[in-house]
């Protein structure tokens, strides 16, 4: 068994002892040394022992704090993807596919924070300080006071940074980077973890704000341990279709703002320009009613966003019909065709199904299910919805349409935008001053009977 040691402590000088005594050798007060039991129990090489911190500064419940300063980049979808602006001593992860315009963007947000008066570093590890320099003279960015460095060795950047003490600091990618103390390739677990708990709590203990590039899986995920996102203050994911213009930053953790806030950008040869109305860019280019298309009025943080729903319905030659879904939840679809043909009686079997959501956008939120369903059946009645009607609510197993939050915001979007009609579910908390005509529905069947004349 292991050798329990027993600390005595002296309560005037705090002077530590293996053995009692009456008198401290310390500071020479009488009857001032009493025992004091260890943090922890086990051999000092395993646990904590018998040494002890220092005591922590507690506060309660009711006290307040002034919120944190921010650094607004000018880039009005940047800021508002961080929550208002750049947060000192913050660590923001971004990832995104390749070529998707990680490096672009930050190029960019880093040209911002640097006129804006940050002192701002970027550190690459993919590319050359020329081609760096070449796409900043792309971009117009050429004249902007922003710090450049090629390097991937994490000694000399902690080094660099710890001398130049920049406001902001910018590492293109975390992949890349290796720290000598751990034995491992660039790009692996340990060396990934490793670097980034150093970056992170550099930040830290400097109050400076660094953000890091990670690489994606090829399900889109950031690679290496989902331990590097809890490091993080903010997670952001820079979405969008290679044969689309638009990209959209996701944030889909952000302890300094609202979580699921979205920034549009469109893709130019002047490279990203941001959109101050996605809604009006995503119907831009509606054609005159078809079957198969349905407008849905989504919350995307605190923002309303409108999209369409795009889909077809076609026999099929196989003996197992195909769902093709791009931009929402496969699952969802199939749960959306199961409650149509049980509550409704309108089978799909047989039937190919492709459903898109138009513009690269991609949709999450339980509250397009009527639209998809809205969709769905325009397509196989070959029945147009009207081109000024929008659909929200969500559809429960049992055929009931469920209502909403921000009925209210999503219909001022919609009467913003020019529509005059909006189909929603029952008990909809819509507001008095919407402005549209609005049909409610308790139930799906109820819905299908009124719009396409079955159920």
């Amino acid at each position: 068994m292991a050798k329990t040691t027993k600390n005595f402590v002296c309560q005037s000088c705090g002077a530590s002892t293996s053995k009692w005594a009456g008198r401290c050798e310390s500071c020479g007060e009488w009857n001032s040394i009493v025992e004091e039991k260890p943090l922890s129990s086990g051999p000092a090489s395993k646990t904590l022992g018998a040494a002890r911190g220092r005591s922590v500064a507690l506060s309660d419940l009711s006290s307040t704090e002034a919120p944190p300063p921010r650094t607004e980049s000018g880039v009005a979808e940047f800021d508002r993807v961080l929550g208002g602006g750049l947060v000192p001593a913050s660590a923001v992860l971004v990832g995104g596919d390749p070529g998707i315009g990680k490096s672009t963007l930050l190029l960019q947000a880093a040209a911002h924070f640097a006129r804006a008066g940050l002192k701002t570093l970027y550190v690459s590890g993919e590319e050359a300080s020329a081609q760096v320099r070449m796409r900043a003279q792309r971009l117009g960015l050429a004249d902007a006071p922003v710090k450049l460095a090629a390097e991937t060795n994490l000694r000399d950047i902690l080094t660099t940074l710890e001398e130049e003490r920049p406001g902001l600091a910018i590492i293109d990618s975390i992949q890349t980077m290796w720290a000598d103390n751990v034995d491992s390739a660039p790009g692996s677990v340990s060396q990934v973890r490793a670097a980034a708990h150093e970056l992170v709590t550099f930040a830290k203990r400097r109050g400076m704000a660094v953000i890091l590039v990670g690489h994606v899986t090829k399900e889109g995920q950031i690679a290496g341990p989902r331990v590097v996102e809890h490091m993080v203050d903010t997670v952001l994911y820079f979405e969008g279709e290679r044969g689309h213009q638009f990209r959209i930053l996701r944030a889909v953790k952000n302890r300094f703002g609202p979580a699921d806030e979205i920034g549009v950008f469109e893709m130019t040869g002047g490279g990203l320009a941001e959109v101050a109305n996605p809604s009006a860019l995503f119907l831009s280019d509606r054609d005159e009613p078809a079957p198969g298309a349905a407008v849905f009025a989504g919350i995307e943080g605190t923002r309303p966003v409108l999209v369409e729903f795009q889909c077809l319905v076609a026999p099929s030659p196989l003996s197992q019909p195909r769902r093709s879904v791009l931009g929402w939840d496969g699952g969802r679809l199939a749960m959306i065709l199961a409650v149509l043909e049980a509550r409704c009686g309108i089978p799909f079997a047989g039937l190919d199904v492709y459903l898109n959501v138009a513009g690269g956008m991609r949709v999450g939120e339980p509250a397009a299910d009527l639209a998809v369903a809205c969709a769905l059946l325009s397509a196989r009645e070959d029945v147009a919805i009207p081109r000024d009607t929008v659909v929200f609510g969500e559809i429960s197993l049992s055929g009931a349409l469920r209502p909403v939050g921000q009925t209210e915001n999503r219909l001022k979007e919609a009467q913003k935008l020019g529509f005059t009609s909006a189909i929603a579910p029952a008990r909809s908390k819509a507001g008095e001053d919407s402005g549209l005509a609005l049909k409610s529905y308790a139930d799906l069947a109820g819905f299908v009977g009124d719009m396409f004349g079955a159920g």
